[in-house]
């Protein structure tokens, strides 16, 4: 029996098996770009995007993309449609957009900036993890960027905010709260995981990790003082002694408002409602108005549901 009759023998048996991939890409302006990276991703009907995350004042955008994993008898994961469909999305990307030419007011490192990989049904953190390391060597090898790994993909399983921190991903160069522009050296202190050492100015950098299902939180702050939104996201977050768990950047978001970016890290602890009212309390001792804070994703039950009903939608 051939490789593609086997995995297609177990796609049925594995199919609960279910990993979802959020591919964060710097670009949310131009239209034609977009749908280009959206026609990339419809080359294998096995993988659906579920769901897309538009932020003009970002621009940036997060597509959230699931398929199954195949394993073999000994449990060990040996093919995902999401891998090709993954790389196919990049290789547009990066075929469209030029981060030198690329501005926003969301920090970035790269083109593909953040790609993270969940387990979602009976999917494991293990196979998660192997589809992050498998896409990151294709991606260093092929595209020729460096590429640095995070969370269950990484031996040590290093925080993401750890490689950002070190990298300068949190220093705004331009008019003092947005990004423009490469913003990096050319040439790495350190080696990356996978890819070379030097850095394409029009690529930049990538990161790719596996780590299980958290909440993105958004809660806009009506406030022209950027001080003064910092301070709320310091206290807000773990970090800083804030709420446990939670991560917060605050980032500006029009003429008179910023939004508190929140990562739910456990959810089912500490969730949404909490923080909107610790950022609620910590605005009001500032004379600030907070808007009701909105998620970016939906929830992993209903990610599931979606996929399983435009794959069927799909097959029929």
């Amino acid at each position: 029996m051939d490789f593609d009759s086997s995995c297609e023998n177990k796609r049925t048996a594995n199919e609960s098996m279910l990993v979802s991939c959020m591919l964060y890409i710097s670009e949310a302006r131009n239209r034609a770009v977009l749908d280009l990276i959206e026609r990339a991703a419809r080359l294998d009907p096995e993988s659906v995007i579920v769901n897309k995350f538009e932020d003009r004042v970002y621009n940036r955008i997060r597509f959230t993309i699931v398929s199954y994993v195949v394993v073999d008898s000994t449990g060990s994961p040996i093919y995902s449609p999401l891998h090709q469909t993954v790389l196919a999305m990049v290789e547009a990307a990066y075929g469209a957009i030029n981060l030198e030419l690329h501005s926003g007011a969301h920090p970035r490192l790269g083109v593909v900036d953040d790609i993270v990989f969940h387990p979602l049904a009976r999917a494991s953190l293990d196979e998660a993890a192997w589809l992050a390391k498998t896409v990151a060597a294709d991606m260093g090898s092929r595209f020729q960027v460096p590429v640095f790994l995070y969370a269950a993909a990484h031996p040590t399983g290093r925080a993401p905010d750890t490689i950002r921190r070190e990298l300068g991903y949190y220093t705004p160069n331009f008019m003092g709260n947005q990004w423009a522009g490469w913003t990096i050296p050319e040439i790495l202190p350190g080696a990356p995981d996978e890819g070379p050492t030097h850095v394409s100015r029009t690529r930049g950098i990538v990161m790719i990790g596996a780590r299980p299902w958290v909440a993105l939180y958004n809660i806009p702050v009506v406030c022209t003082d950027v001080s003064t939104a910092r301070q709320i996201a310091r206290m807000v977050r773990a970090r800083d002694g804030g709420l446990p768990t939670v991560q917060a950047l605050a980032l500006v978001h029009g003429d008179d408002s910023f939004e508190i970016a929140c990562i739910l890290l456990e959810p089912n602890q500490v969730g949404a409602e909490r923080v909107q009212a610790e950022v609620e309390m910590l605005a009001a001792q500032e004379g600030l108005e907070v808007e009701k804070g909105y998620f970016t994703d939906f929830p992993p039950e209903m990610i599931v549901e979606k996929y399983m009903n435009l794959i069927s939608s799909r097959r029929d």
